[in-house]
């Protein structure tokens, strides 16, 4: 078995993320995990609220109060909402910490020592009114490349170019729509042009392998045809500050550097937090570890390209050379795995025009199943997809309700009734075996769907076992045998679907962790199928602030495959799992839209 890092994108912390961001990163990195822990590999999933650069600074002082305020105040409302949603984290931590400063600081050093970071006279954008630096990202306008209007100061997201603000046509501030004057000013950048031939040589290795998406793979190259250094520091004054510029405090280290290495940080920080120091070498040094990178299709370009741009000169194998700083030879991505986008009845995802629904109100109102299930199966995963209140009420009344929950609580009300336990199975008819084998080779068509990256056909897969399983009662008619003579095969058919019953909860425990958990109850066990993350308040490894991390226990795993029934298990009337919804939800969710 293998070690498997699940890096999984870092939720930016200038406010609560919504369900376009969990269905990006979240859940679909949460589910290859739990796969991926329950067939026996070592798993470590980390990840952290990102915490610096210009959003959070212009969100606090829209506020009034101090970034480091509102990080605190949205890391916490972000970490409740993902372990709500139940994402099984070794651990998830956040930039701020004095450990992730020491891990980025030396990263950029051994990056700038090898020769790949070069200090270069650039133009910066100032703001007129203020005085104030602009950072590329808050400066938008017309893409001399494609045309497009809307193009951001560092990147065009319409056809993945690389700009700088200056180039844009009629570039205006994000912040108050005003025309940015332009001013000298000094940067370190990466030099990518001299990582650029390991990077294609890589990207062609990734492209043979067949894993990688085609949309992934495809504009990973293309963004290289254009390729050219890449600005790594700004003129801002929250962030990391940038090792040698001691002496300029309004210069710090870019937050698309900073975030990057979090993954690298956040492994350090969870080796050191169970006292193994060096423990997450297994996963960074190890070349046949595995190693897989969660996240929308907007990051791409910074996980195949700026991400293993910065291991490679880290390494020492760009064209100027070098050596590995004390964090030894790293490992480049196995696969990145992008989503693409969930737009909301239709319109893009914007929480500035209030075209939102946040994680914590959905979970306030729905069960977390319910999210997950529409992610899983109706998810971005290769092509956009379109989040409506429809199509969520009927997914969960048809699907969950109609579907797994009624095949659930028919299979234990019918045992509660007639045995009050599992009973024995006699003599098996060939319609019983008929239903066993094709549960059982469920197992081995979902896990290899899960391992390729396939959730949303992983799922259906689960979803067509479970109508084979419904059609098996509608077929064998159990709730017709009360005569004496056919207590035996009533028995049988029980024992074959309940056994057909818990096979298909495990199948389901990496999809719907708390509902799979409430099902290990009703099926006599523990409820413990799926292990489930917690917050604990931490202290700061290095004597910074306490914060609030999510972490777990996710060693004691059933397998990922049959475990018999065991006849004689005591069987209650059950009460339904999942909860029905009205169809006026619609109605009700539309009219808070058009309110908000």
């Amino acid at each position: 078995m293998s070690r498997v890092l699940s890096a999984v994108a870092w939720p930016y912390a200038n406010g609560p993320r919504h369900i376009g961001h969990v269905a990006g990163f979240g859940v679909p990195s949460d589910v290859f995990s739990r796969y991926m822990r329950m067939v026996g590999h070592d798993v470590l999933m980390v990840s952290g609220t990102d915490e610096h650069g210009t959003p959070i600074l212009v969100a606090a002082e829209q506020e009034g109060i101090e970034p480091k305020a509102l990080a605190d105040r949205n890391n916490r409302i972000i970490v409740e909402d993902l372990v709500a949603l139940g994402l099984s984290y070794d651990l998830f931590t956040r930039t701020t910490t004095r450990n992730h400063y020491a891990v980025v600081q030396s990263m950029f050093e051994t990056v700038r020592d090898n020769g790949y970071m070069l200090v270069e006279t650039t133009s910066g954008a100032v703001s007129p009114s203020t005085g104030r630096t602009l950072p590329d990202r808050y400066i938008e306008g017309t893409c001399p490349h494609c045309g497009y209007d809307g193009a951001r100061g560092d990147q065009c997201d319409n056809c993945g170019v690389q700009l700088d603000p200056v180039e844009l046509i009629d570039p205006r501030s994000k912040v108050n729509g005003e025309t940015p004057e332009f001013v000298e000013t000094d940067h370190y950048f990466l030099d990518l042009p001299a990582l650029a031939g390991e990077l294609s040589r890589w990207l062609d290795q990734r492209e043979g392998s067949g894993l990688w998406r085609p949309n992934v793979i495809k504009f990973s190259q293309h963004i290289l045809d254009e390729i050219r250094p890449r600005a790594m520091t700004r003129d801002i004054d929250w962030g990391i500050p940038v090792p040698g510029w001691e002496d300029k405090p309004n210069k710090r280290l870019y937050v698309w550097f900073d975030a990057v290495v979090g993954y690298l940080s956040a492994s350090i920080e969870w080796a050191r937090r169970i006292g193994e120091p060096e423990r997450w070498r297994d996963w960074w040094n190890d070349p046949e570890a595995l190693s897989y990178y969660f996240m929308g299709k907007d990051n791409i370009v910074f996980h195949s390209q700026i991400w293993p741009a910065e291991m490679l000169g880290y390494n020492g194998r760009g064209d100027k050379g070098g050596e590995p700083g004390t964090f030894g030879e790293l490992n480049l991505p196995t696969q990145v795995v992008a989503s693409e986008f969930l737009t909301m009845e239709g319109k893009k995802f914007s929480s500035s025009k209030k075209i939102v629904i946040y994680v914590r109100d959905v979970l306030a109102r729905y069960q977390p199943d319910a999210l997950r299930y529409f992610i899983s199966i109706a998810g971005p995963e290769t092509s956009d997809s379109d989040f409506t209140w429809a199509e969520f009420v009927r997914r969960n009344n048809s699907e969950l309700v109609a579907g797994w929950g009624n095949l659930v609580n028919r299979t234990a009300a019918m045992i509660a009734k007639n045995f009050g336990e599992i009973p024995e199975a006699g003599p098996l008819e060939d319609i019983d075996r008929e239903l066993l084998d094709e549960v059982e080779a469920g197992f081995e068509r979902v896990g290899s769907l899960i391992e390729n990256h396939h959730q949303r056909s992983a799922l259906a897969e689960v979803m067509r076992i479970i109508g084979v399983a419904n059609s098996y009662v509608s077929r064998t008619e159990p709730f017709k045998l009360k005569a004496p003579e056919e207590r035996e095969r009533l028995a049988t058919i029980l024992n074959t679907l309940i056994q057909a019953v818990s096979d298909l909860n495990t199948m389901m425990s990496v999809f719907l962790p708390h509902s799979s958990n409430a099902i290990d109850l009703i099926l006599g066990g523990a409820g413990d199928l799926a292990p489930m993350p917690r917050i604990d308040e931490a202290e700061d490894l290095d004597g910074g602030d306490p914060y609030p991390i999510i972490t777990g226990d996710y060693t004691d795993l059933r397998p990922w495959s049959r475990i018999t029934v065991i006849a004689g298990t005591p069987i209650e009337k059950p009460s339904p799992v999942f909860v029905k919804l009205d169809p006026e939800v619609v109605d009700e969710e539309l009219a808070r839209l058009a309110d908000a």
